[in-house]
């Protein structure tokens, strides 16, 4: 059989599938441990893992045109990093006096 191609470049972007790839697929009954079936099976269409970090918390807030444009022209990853920048004030900044919030 001939070698297939890597679905994903170094990037981690999936290529386009082919008709083979789609041929070479599996149930996952069979190339999975029951265990991990198990799991799947449990979870329900979108539901997420356990977080192997503390899970962040979604929310909606009013940014400075100027700034989200700065953020956004570096690319993807900009809401993480937008997200380290305000931990690298924080940590600046530590909590004290009247403005402290709990």
């Amino acid at each position: 059989m001939k070698k297939q191609k890597p679905l994903t470049n170094k990037k981690g972007d999936v290529r386009e599938l082919t008709k083979a790839d789609f041929e070479a697929m599996r149930p996952m009954d069979e190339v999975l441990s029951p265990d991990l079936v198990k799991i799947i099976k449990k979870r329900k269409r979108g539901e997420r893992g356990l977080q192997k970090k503390p899970t962040k918390v979604p929310l909606t807030i009013r940014i400075n045109r100027e700034i989200v444009k700065y953020f956004q022209s570096e690319g993807y990853g900009w809401q993480t990093r937008m997200n380290d920048a305000l931990e690298i004030w924080v940590k600046k900044h530590p909590k004290h006096g009247k403005h402290s919030h709990t």
